[in-house]
């Protein structure tokens, strides 16, 4: 899922977007509701209208922009007061303000306020921090929404795994009530070392439910999608494809590339031979090469067409591949791919 912060995914138009088709994408909470104003969207027809997005919209509770604001926030039972860091404002998010929120953008999967801890929070701590998010969860499930629309709880417990399962009990005692319409892992990718979440990912997702969908948040390279996929995760985000794309560094079938190494200078290549984007059908490396040396915009725009066509072209054909039951040839011919080939 292409993650589209402020209602745009940076460099690129939604038409360009729908060409290479993934099936959601996200908007923030968070910026929203201070730019342009969660009120204002709905009055202007809600998010989809407003950013011209036809497919479906996830939107995040905020959660995870309190937990980078920490030093600039106060956390208490009722939810979390903090300063706008576009004005220096005070404002204040709740498990309640955050679903109004999503209700007005009127996006399709609304996500459960959590506090996400970082990796190397202390136990103690952690377990108290899940409580509060599981409080949180509880409150979140009496906010009504939009018939069309759906809530994710946010599962937290770190690297603990008896921690994630306490958690994910609770999650499912709320559950039987009133059903969640999927379940997201959250709390990984913020500091703890790869092997640790790995190690949790691979006994822990496969004890979601396994009827709804199963998200990964925050996690989005292309090894950790295939690892992700191989333990049962159906859904993720990452900033880094665009993220990468607007610093000339290229994803490929054939590894990581660098748009910034003077052996580009004279290239008479696309950026991946085996990727047919818009960009690769194209131009070559010697022009995007030149674009980024300049600073020029298209380069941004050009780059992050091929990066976010390979991130979801990669998890596409991992699905095609699920589907014809041969996932595990694939998954190594992939990873064969980034080890051996010079992009």
């Amino acid at each position: 899922m292409p993650v589209g912060t402020q209602g745009t995914v940076k460099a690129i138009t939604p038409a360009q977007l729908r060409e290479i088709g993934p099936q959601v994408i996200l908007g923030n909470t968070y910026h929203l509701g201070l730019r342009p104003g969660d009120g204002l969207v709905a009055k202007l027809g809600g998010l989809h209208r407003f950013m011209g997005w036809e497919g479906p919209i996830l939107t995040d509770s905020g959660g995870f922009q309190v937990f980078s604001l920490a030093s600039l926030r106060k956390m208490t039972e009722e939810g979390v007061t903090f300063q706008s860091h576009v004005d220096g404002s005070p404002q204040f998010l709740s498990p309640e303000r955050s679903l109004e929120i999503q209700r007005n953008l009127g996006s399709d999967i609304c996500m459960a306020l959590d506090e996400c801890p970082p990796g190397r929070m202390e136990r103690s701590r952690l377990e108290e921090s899940m409580a509060l998010t599981t409080r949180w969860l509880a409150r979140s499930r009496a906010v009504p929404l939009q018939p069309h629309q759906g809530l994710f709880a946010i599962n937290q417990g770190g690297v603990h795994l008896d921690l994630r399962r306490r958690h994910l009990a609770e999650a499912l005692e709320l559950d039987a009530k009133t059903p969640f319409q999927g379940f997201a892992v959250g709390g990984l990718s913020v500091g703890e070392p790869k092997a640790e979440m790995n190690a949790v990912l691979a006994e822990f997702v496969k004890e979601l439910p396994p009827e709804r969908p199963r998200y990964l948040m925050g996690v989005g390279t292309p090894e950790d999608l295939l690892f992700g996929i191989e333990q049962g995760v159906d859904l993720f985000d990452c900033v880094l494809p665009s993220r990468e794309a607007r610093h000339g560094r290229i994803l490929t079938s054939r590894g990581k590339l660098n748009l910034k190494n003077a052996r580009h200078r004279e290239a008479d290549l696309p950026l991946d031979p085996d990727c047919g984007c818009y960009t690769c059908r194209t131009f070559s490396r010697a022009y995007l090469h030149h674009l980024f040396r300049c600073g020029e915009l298209l380069g941004f725009t050009l780059n992050t067409i091929h990066n976010l066509s390979y991130t979801v072209g990669l998890t596409r054909a991992a699905r095609q591949a699920l589907l014809e039951d041969r996932f595990p040839a694939f998954a190594q011919a992939a990873r064969t791919g980034w080890m051996t080939e010079e992009p």
